[in-house]
């Protein structure tokens, strides 16, 4: 772009000095036409080029090309060389203004890779901090993040806290507060505190690195209406021709004919869906959402029907403390440290979601674990012996229990010094935006929504009351999910499908548009949604449909403007209306065409999640 740039301001110099030329020696006019004459060729030769390539390589944007090489070997044949070099150089000036549509999106792919590159303090094994580039961090090192550096790849905290920026990689405008345990990306801000974590994935493996391949493959992608105009490009060309001859036979007139071929070029029309495109996608992974093509942007309007996971979708896919039914004299307290001591030392999941719990200076000490499998845990304590698992294990070891509550989830008993101490209930907590989400897809039009999961019925049921869904399917394989989405397709529904586990890759697919929970989602799931959330928060959901909705009803206003402004200047053209001057006044409003367009697209880059936008561009 530089460098046509170059040659349309070089141009536009020798044509002021030939038309100064002839009005200072009107007698030496040879040179005038000589100086006329080599800013033609200095712009002919790339026109040239670009008109050549598109006669091997047709497209609709290939149009514009061929039709300013007629009109400019026209205005060369009938001697207007002044003619014949500046409507190049204008078109030079439209194509400039074609690219910046698609700068945003380059910008943000630029500014994320650039997140990408930073310092890392990687931890050595003589306990030392050595700085080093965070291309040669890898699974399993242990980092250093200070406040003020970027995060160098996705990792779990093990050690401090600090609030974290993960604006550019979720489009989450408040800060992460991250703590042993939490998982953080690369590329988010460490605000404050020091923190250490263990790196979990590096590069195209991370999240951001799944970010970044999915901008530049939206970016590279054409919106359906595209292909479309561009399978009926050589119709187009033809139909030009004949207006253009038309005009000359009719009116006899050079500067009509010429006038016709410019003012014929689709440059707003052709804009008018990738920019749109361009601009959705860049507003999406502002705000966490990332689509792989533009088609799937267009595909979001018209989902009518939800289908959606329920364990890390729905639920936030990891056990919680939900409740406790304690014996008669039992401290809560006491009795959850304890839980917390015993299951440090167990790899199963609900000791894992139990050793949480631990605080710092707790009195409890455990040792000699054993794991009785299916059962529980017993281990050992300055008091005695401590055991924590199910009601068979404190049959085993002859301990009276407690009355076991009614619990759809988890129910573990736990006790000490042969006195049982009570039950703790463990879940999957709904995620706190699950029914804010519901409630705006529903104000959306999705009013058929089903729950899909691989868990029991009981379980599904208890979270499809809470949110209002009717329809529940459990125990649901993989196939089983497929055929459930297949099913609401033979229908005619045009399901949005959301999921993040392996077993909901084959229903992703075979929605209308699947979307993935990117957050905690399996790769293979990633891979087979269309859509990621990369913060897996649910209220990007409806957000998502919003924004689809208005870049479809931007993209039909573009679309007049381009067709109905080209078809208006041709009309003014071929009767004449634009003077004598004709080729030059359609190369100009060819130009404000294309800036109507990037008005108007420039609206949609307004647009924030609650589907408002600022009227100002």
């Amino acid at each position: 772009m530089a460098v046509q740039l170059t040659l349309a301001m070089t141009t536009i110099g020798l044509i002021l000095l030939s038309l100064l030329w002839r009005y200072l020696a009107p007698q030496q006019a040879a040179i005038s036409d000589l100086l006329a004459g080599v800013a033609w060729l200095i712009v002919a030769v790339p026109v040239f080029r670009a008109g050549l390539h598109s006669l091997r390589h047709p497209d609709l944007h290939g149009v514009t090309d061929l039709l300013i090489v007629l009109a400019m070997l026209g205005a060369w044949a009938l001697g207007d060389l002044i003619t014949a070099a500046l409507l190049p150089v204008l078109m030079i000036f439209g194509h400039m203004l074609e690219e910046r549509s698609v700068m945003g999106t380059r910008q943000a792919i630029a500014g994320l890779t650039k997140l990408t590159r930073s310092k890392a303090r990687r931890l050595c094994d003589d306990g030392t901090l050595k700085t080093v580039d965070s291309s040669v961090i890898k699974k399993g090192d242990i980092v250093e993040i200070r406040a003020g550096d970027n995060v160098p790849a996705d990792g779990k905290v093990i050690s401090g806290y600090a609030s974290i920026d993960v604006a550019s990689i979720t489009g989450e405008s408040v800060p992460q507060e991250a703590s042993p345990g939490s998982l953080i990306f690369g590329g988010a801000i460490n605000l404050n505190g020091v923190l250490r974590m263990v790196v979990t994935q590096t590069g195209e493996h991370s999240t951001l690195g799944k970010v970044i391949a999915l901008m530049k493959d939206a970016e590279q992608a054409k919106p359906p209406i595209t292909r479309l105009l561009e399978r009926y490009a050589s119709h187009y060309l033809i139909l030009v021709l004949l207006i253009s001859a038309s005009t000359w036979f009719i009116t006899y007139d050079s500067q009509a004919m010429l006038a016709v071929l410019v003012a014929a070029c689709p440059c707003a029309l052709v804009l008018s869906a990738p920019a749109t495109a361009m601009a959705g996608i860049a507003v999406a992974a502002r705000h966490g959402i990332l689509i792989r093509n533009a088609a799937f942007l267009e595909e979001l309007a018209d989902v009518d029907a939800l289908i959606i996971d329920k364990t890390g979708t729905l639920t936030q896919g990891r056990l919680r403390l939900v409740d406790t039914h304690l014996t008669e004299g039992s401290d809560y307290h006491s009795v959850l440290q304890l839980a917390a001591a015993l299951g440090a030392t167990s790899s199963h999941p609900v000791s894992h979601a139990l050793a949480e719990y631990a605080q710092p200076g707790s009195t409890w000490v455990v040792k000699n674990t054993q794991e009785k499998q299916g059962f529980g845990l017993v281990a050992e304590t300055c008091g005695g012996p401590a055991l924590m698992g199910r009601a068979d294990l404190f049959a085993e070891y002859s301990i009276a229990t407690s009355e076991q509550p009614d619990h759809n989830g988890p129910l573990v008993g736990i006790a000490h010094n042969g006195t049982f101490l009570g039950w703790l209930l463990l879940a999957d907590t709904l995620r706190p935006e699950a029914l804010e989400t519901l409630k705006g897809l529903r104000d959306l039009g999705i009013e058929k929504r089903l729950l899909l999961t691989g868990d029991h019925l009981k379980a599904a049921n208890t979270v499809a009351q809470t949110l209002g869904i009717l329809d529940v399917v459990a125990h649901a394989l993989p196939a089983t999910k497929l055929q459930e989405v297949q099913k609401a397709v033979s229908e005619g529904w045009r399901p949005l499908v959301v999921g993040d586990g392996i077993n909901d890759a084959l229903a992703l697919k075979a929605g209308a548009v699947g979307i993935a929970m990117g957050a905690n989602g399996a790769d293979i799931t990633l891979v087979s949604a269309d859509v990621v959330l990369t913060g897996s928060d649910l209220r990007r959901l409806p957000c998502a449909i919003r924004l689809s909705r208005k870049c479809r009803s931007t993209l039909m206003v573009n679309v007049f403007i381009g067709l109905g402004w080209t078809i208006l200047i041709v009309v003014a053209a071929a009767l004449g209306w634009l003077g004598g001057a004709g080729a030059l006044v359609a190369a100009l409003l060819h130009n404000l065409s294309t800036l109507m367009v990037l008005g108007n697209t420039g609206r949609l880059l307004q647009f924030d999640e609650t589907g408002n936008k600022s009227d100002v561009v």
